[in-house]
């Protein structure tokens, strides 16, 4: 870990604010003061994904609790989400270190062109020295604003800007074998696999109550960064400097995996299908055997109202997913290709309908 040259730190609502909502300015200083020193001068590059925008936002609209209709949280994230930039711009600059925000949500990410952004702001940010904060944009956000406190959306941005390490700072100082809370249980060093946890029951939400991140959510991110071939260290915020450091602090993932397309792995692990296709037998074995593009001839069914460039999955006729992708055609366009040629659709329809319905570049493979 004290290699690793470029990190994402992700930092939960409950380390940044009160309970009753507010950013705590002694928190956030404190964990800029850690993050500045471990750039050590700009010879290791920080990326932060730092949630809080709800949380900030509570106390000046005068919320005691994150409220639970979405109009209300997107009000309270219009409101933090400036607050929160403001703080860490005005935190950053006692070091001379500047600070470029990056809002993103999960749909940004799967789409091609919005993906090739992202990537390239990011990078031209750390190139340029300054510190990117990432958050969701909850502001917009529908069902992605309940996409786990930010933890997911960390381990997929660790993937996106190819970062040695993941390390996810929450109030909790590790994963436990039991209840922290109860005497008798202890930390778990590292996790080498699925099987070290298999036994472990994990934890839901904070103490605080202004995040929706649990423990389950900080253990699905590491697994996923895990996977994609990234080290990630889950502990609490005030061992951040430990974590950075390489000490012994925390809970330590191993790598499990090596590194895939990074839009495929937000296609797999960020985006929500609006939709279903059924595959026939011949279609099914093709896509996930063969890794091969889905053609019309191959569909026998069509569920969902979607879009062209929405996710869709692919399931096999006992309605089990076995991939997920990006349709290229309306749900209701879907019903006039079933079963049939590109050729034949070419003829009859126009040489727009001669292409693929999911291209195998725009497809992840679910259960091979």
């Amino acid at each position: 870990m004290g290699e690793a040259r470029r990190i994402v730190v992700k930092v939960g609502s409950s380390s940044l604010t009160t309970a009753a909502g507010g950013l705590d300015a002694d928190r956030v200083d404190a964990l800029v003061d850690v993050l500045v020193k471990t750039r050590s001068g700009g010879e290791r590059e920080i990326v932060l994904v730092s949630s809080g925008a709800i949380a900030a936002g509570l106390a000046p609209l005068g919320l005691r609790r994150r409220p639970r209709d979405l109009a209300r949280q997107q009000a309270a994230a219009s409101v933090g989400q400036g607050l929160l930039v403001a703080r860490y711009t005005a935190s950053f600059a006692r070091y001379g270190v500047r600070v470029g925000q990056v809002l993103l949500t999960s749909d940004d990410m799967s789409r091609r062109a919005h993906h090739r952004n992202a990537s390239r702001t990011l990078d031209k940010l750390l190139a340029m020295g300054a510190l990117p904060v990432v958050n969701e944009n909850d502001t917009v956000a529908t069902d992605e604003i309940r996409f786990g406190d930010n933890d997911r959306l960390a381990a997929l941005v660790a993937h996106l800007v190819r970062a040695d390490l993941l390390v996810l700072l929450s109030d909790v100082d590790g994963v436990y074998d039991g209840d922290p809370s109860r005497p008798g249980t202890s930390r778990i060093a590292e996790v080498k696999g699925p099987q070290d946890l298999a036994h472990v029951e994990i934890g839901s939400a904070g103490k605080a109550g202004v995040g929706t991140g649990g423990m389950v959510t900080k253990v699905e991110a590491a697994r996923i960064a895990a996977a994609a071939g990234i080290q990630v260290v889950l502990t609490s915020a005030v061992h951040a400097a430990e974590a950075l450091g390489g000490g012994d602090t925390g809970t330590y993932f191993h790598p499990t995996g090596r590194r895939s397309a990074d839009r495929l792995l937000w296609l797999q692990h960020a985006s929500t299908p609006q939709g279903s296709l059924t595959l026939d037998d011949g279609a099914v074995r093709a896509v996930v055997q063969g890794r091969k593009s889905l053609l019309p001839a191959g569909i026998a069914g069509v569920e969902g109202d979607f879009n062209a460039g929405d996710p869709v999955e692919l399931r096999d006729r006992e309605g089990r997913a076995v991939a997920r992708g990006l349709v290229n055609f309306d749900a209701k366009e879907i019903p006039l290709l079933v079963g049939r040629s590109t050729r034949e659709l070419a003829r009859e329809l126009g040489p727009g309908y001669e292409r693929e319905v999911v291209h195998r570049d725009d497809l992840v493979v679910l259960h091979p």
